[in-house]
């Protein structure tokens, strides 16, 4: 769990800050992205540009010259949940905008600072096959909560929301038949509290990558070993970066 380890060890300074904070009312692309068979159910591939669409510039971006960018092309428009199981959005369409929304729901959902929690959501949405799975995202979690000087089991300290928005995905199929996909994500993290209601130093630009499966009707987070040996590691994501375009990266439009 390599990519998570890292994520957790940089989050920690910012949520150290925030326990201090609230100290007070503690007791203690491209072309080779996304390499499905056929395309999305809605005619187009889900990640980077498309053999068969080409991508439609923003209204930011610029029309003439230059390479494309993730700024630049159509962003990805996830798709709706139908369901909710343990605090988690389930409920996503077989197909890779819907593996790629599963993803995304997740994360920007996942009580990354309450284990008890955490450990409900992942129970909804990990695979069987996934022998440890569960346990070693708890022990994250609880390393986050340490690193915070936080007990290392328990709930979210009162008074302080976190959001999470994911900025940005990459997705590439493990196998021939678009069933297993990773699915990297660009995201900022945020806390506010009722006496400081913006956060000045939200964790930015962390990446995170997670490996999915289409099992039993639904999109299933798995670490089976054939698959997590296909990983893939992406090109760093920046808007204006034709580099990130090539590789896969697109950027991601949350529902109005």
């Amino acid at each position: 769990m390599d990519t998570h380890d890292r994520s957790a060890r940089r989050a920690k300074l910012t949520l150290a800050g925030l326990a201090v904070l609230a100290a007070a009312g503690l007791a203690a692309g491209g072309v080779a992205a996304y390499s499905l068979l056929g395309n999305d159910d809605s005619g187009k591939r889900a990640v980077g540009h498309s053999v068969t669409a080409k991508p439609e510039p923003s209204a930011t971006g610029s029309n003439g010259g230059g390479r494309m960018t993730p700024e630049k092309a159509k962003k990805i428009t996830l798709r709706v949940p139908t369901g909710q199981q343990n605090g988690v959005s389930t409920g996503f369409p077989h197909s890779p905008s819907g593996a790629i929304s599963a993803a995304v729901y997740f994360w920007e959902e996942f009580a990354f600072l309450d284990d008890q929690k955490a450990r409900q959501q992942l129970e909804a949405v990990v695979s069987p096959d996934a022998a440890g799975y569960v346990d070693e995202q708890i022990s994250e979690v609880r390393k986050i909560r340490e690193g915070a000087n936080l007990p290392s089991s328990g709930g979210t300290p009162a008074g302080i929301t976190f959001t999470t928005t994911v900025n940005a995905v990459r997705g590439k199929s493990l196998t021939p038949d678009g069933e297993v996909v990773q699915i990297w994500m660009n995201y900022d993290r945020y806390a506010t509290t009722p006496e400081k209601p913006t956060d000045d130093d939200p964790l930015k630009d962390e990446d995170v990558d997670f490996i999915l499966k289409w099992q039993n009707g639904q999109w299933k987070f798995t670490n089976e070993p054939q698959y997590w040996k296909k990983r893939s590691f992406p090109v760093a994501y920046f808007p204006e970066s034709p580099y990130a375009w090539d590789d896969g990266w697109v950027q991601v439009r949350h529902a109005d």
